[in-house]
C-alpha cells in the first residue's frame, strides 16, 4: 500500500512547475509558485523526503547518441511460477537497452520498453539474449516509427487534461 501526502495548491503548483523544469533554482521556483523563498524551500524539502519527488535527472537526446531505434517488446513467458518470473526480472536487469518492463494483463506478460542504436543490435537482444532464456516463449517487438507525445508530465489532481 501506498503511503499519501497531504497535498494543497501551492504543493501541486511546486510539483507542476519542477515536472516542467527540475532545474528551478528556489527563488525561481518560489516566484514562480508565489510563495516566499523560505516555505518554497521547506515544501520541496517536505515533497523530496517524503519521497513522492523521487529525483532530478537530465533529458538526453537519444538520436544524437546514436541511439535511434526504439521499440516495445511483448514478452510470454515459457512457465507462470515465481522462480521463471524471477529468472526473467534477473535478465531484464542485466540488459541496459531495457529502458522500462511492465507486468501486463492480456495477452502477453511483459511489455518491454527498449532502445538500441540500429536493427542488428536489435537482432541481437532479441534471438541473443530474450529468446535463448529458458524464461521466455514468445517475444514479439514492434519498432516505434515516430513518437507523437514522450515523457509527459504526470497529470496532477485539479490540473485540466
Amino acid at each position: 500500500m501506498t503511503a499519501s501526502i497531504t497535498l494543497d495548491g501551492f504543493d501541486l503548483r511546486i510539483l507542476a512547475a519542477l515536472q516542467e523544469d527540475g532545474r528551478l533554482g528556489n527563488q525561481d521556483l518560489a516566484d514562480k509558485v508565489r510563495l516566499s523563498p523560505s516555505q518554497c524551500s521547506r515544501r520541496r524539502i517536505r515533497l523530496e523526503e517524503s519521497g513522492l519527488i523521487r529525483g532530478y535527472r537530465a533529458e538526453l537526446d537519444r538520436e544524437m547518441l546514436g541511439l535511434d531505434v526504439l521499440v516495445f517488446t511483448k514478452v510470454r513467458l515459457a512457465a507462470h511460477n515465481r522462480d521463471n518470473a524471477r529468472r526473467f526480472a534477473e535478465l531484464v536487469r542485466r540488459l541496459p537497452c531495457v529502458l522500462e518492463a511492465h507486468a501486463m494483463t492480456g495477452d502477453s506478460d511483459y511489455l518491454l520498453k527498449m532502445i538500441v542504436p540500429d536493427l542488428k543490435a536489435l537482432s541481437a537482444v532479441v534471438n541473443e539474449e530474450l529468446l535463448p532464456d529458458d524464461s521466455v516463449a514468445q517475444v514479439q517487438t514492434s519498432v516505434v516509427l515516430h513518437t507523437l507525445k514522450a515523457a509527459a508530465p504526470l497529470p496532477l489532481p485539479g490540473r485540466a487534461g
